[in-house]
This record gives C-alpha cells, structure tokens and sequence, in this order.
C-alpha cells in the first residue's frame, strides 16, 4: 500500500500515515508560474495499491487539477488500484439543474475523476447521497457522526435529556436524524428557511419545540456562515437555552469565522479537519475541530485489505 498526500491539506494526510504506520510517498505535486500543475512520483508505485488524499477545498480547481493530475500519473506508473480519498468533495452543492441552462458540476467531476483513472473513491459526508451513483466506479461516504457523537458526549455530560437537535433545512432531517438517534433518541427541531440568493436566506419559521432546550445544529457544509448565525438566532428567538452546531466540512469563506465569532446566538461550533484550518479559523475560540484521521485510516487499511466497510457507514 501506497500513500500519497497532495497539497490541499498535509495535516490530516500525515496523521493517516501515522494512524496506518505507513509514510507518505515521496512525490513532487507542484504549480508553475503560469498556473500549471506538475506531479511527479519520486519512487516507484508499479503494482502498488495507491491512495490519493485530496480535499477539493479552495482553491477548489487548482486542488481538483491535483488531484486529477496526480491520478493520472499513477496511472502511467502502472499502479495496480488507485483510490482518490476525498474528504471534503468539493463541487458537491452542484448536484442539480438549480435553474435553466445551468450545470451539474457534481456529475461532471465525477465523470473527470473517473477518467483520469481512479479505480475507488473514499469520501465523507457528501453533500447528497446520491452523488455516490455520479461516479462509475464504487464510491464508498463515511459519515463523521460518531465522531461528532463521541465530542458532544464529553461537552454535554450529563445534559443529554436537555439537547434537541436541530436540521437547519428539510434536506438534512435524515442526517439530523442520525445524530439524535445516537445521543439517547434526542427530539428533533427543523429550521424552514427561504432562500434568496447563493450564501443568502432568510429564516422563516421553527419547526418543533426548542424552548428551554439546549439546540444542537447539525450540517454538512458552513460556508458563509450566515445561514448559520441566522437559524441561531431564531432558535434563540424561540427560547432556547443555548445554540451550538456540528458541521462536518468548514468551508469558512469570506471571513465567515468573524461572523460565528460576532453571532451572540451561537456559542460553538464543532467542525471536522476534512478540510485544512486557516490561522483565523484555528485561533478562533467558538471553532473547534473534531479530527477524522482515525476514520479514514480504518476505511483505508480495511480497502487495502480487502475486507467490508459497511460498519463505518453507520
């Protein structure tokens, strides 16, 4: 077995590496000056079965050409499986026509992907299940909620009877679902919004009884924060004791930790490391980061060794 690390988040490749008591191949993944993209595998990987871990986290193209290139050059090495680990799969909210005459950029980096010569793809908590049928070749979604499990168990003990967790739309009842049925069957809240724009919405109502309840938020992706600080504040509105939220991929754009940091409604937030911290993110106090490097070793080590990863989708 094979492992190697391109650029988009080094940290967590290395404490898989660890966790696997594996080292990272020596490769050279690399940007010229006029933007392109060089890989070069510095030892050999001919018959090797060969994981690649890339999120498509921002820069988003120049990490996906990365991780497109490395894949190919593999390829040409002649490595016998090639499995692009994705933590973060980016591309992931373009899963749908959302208008006329617009993409569905989810199928079509799947289809890129594939054809670059990925033989498996490992990832968590795609933004849809359903992404996984995008891709010709199996595609294996782990899920971070028991890691998220373990975290909230520590913060809230002896508060559980307290929690009621919260879906922040429609769409994310299930994974909502998920978390509550693990902490004791949980009651469950749903915040029904109106969107107005991309980044944009506007909190119309709760769904539930939050009052005198300590309201866990759960998602997949926080990317500007502000449909985040708002569905805070309105469970606050509401009566809620306290608003924290788990969310499994922290995008964090456009300074999006200022505004969790100013939001008077939202007192923590607990985000995985699929996707590399920023200084600003890491020393921000309300942020904390659950790591997932345990998950995605098992996942990898149980591939490589041919044996079922269904348990570590639950």
């Amino acid at each position: 077995m094979k492992l190697i690390a391109a650029n988009s988040n080094r940290q967590l490749s290395e404490e898989i590496a660890q966790r696997l008591t594996t080292p990272l191949a020596q490769a050279d993944i690399r940007t010229f000056k006029d933007g392109e993209v060089f890989v070069e595998i510095q030892e050999n990987v001919r018959g090797e079965d060969v994981f690649v871990i890339q999120s498509t986290s921002y820069p988003a193209n120049d990490h996906l050409m990365e991780l497109l290139i490395t894949i190919d050059a593999l390829t040409r090495a002649s490595a016998q499986r090639i499995t692009a680990v994705i933590p973060y799969f980016g591309y992931a909210r373009q899963d749908r026509k959302a208008g006329p005459r617009t993409p569905i950029s989810a199928k079509l980096v799947a289809n890129l992907i594939t054809t670059a010569g990925a033989d498996r793809v490992l990832t968590v908590d795609l933004h849809a299940g359903q992404i996984q049928g995008f891709f010709d070749i199996p595609t294996d979604n782990l899920y971070a909620v028991k890691d998220f499990e373990k975290r909230i168990r520590q913060i809230h003990s002896g508060e559980l009877d307290d929690i009621t967790i919260v879906s922040p739309d429609v769409g994310g009842v299930v994974r909502a679902r998920a978390l509550a049925k693990r902490l004791n069957d949980r009651p469950l809240a749903i915040v029904d919004k109106r969107r107005e724009g991309p980044g944009k919405s506007e909190v119309m109502n709760i769904i539930g009884d939050v009052n005198n309840r300590h309201c866990l938020i759960f998602d997949d992706i926080v990317d500007s924060g502000g449909t985040l600080c708002n569905a805070a504040q309105a469970l606050m509105d509401k009566g809620a004791k306290s608003v924290s939220a788990c969310v499994t991929h922290g995008v964090l754009s456009d300074h999006a930790e200022r505004r969790v940091m100013k939001s008077e409604a939202l007192t923590r937030m607990l985000i995985t490391d699929s996707i590399q911290a920023t200084d600003e993110v890491a020393k921000c106090p309300k942020i904390e980061q659950v790591p997932i490097a345990t998950l995605l070793a098992e996942a990898i080590r149980r591939i490589a060794n041919e044996e079922s990863v269904s348990s570590l989708f639950d």
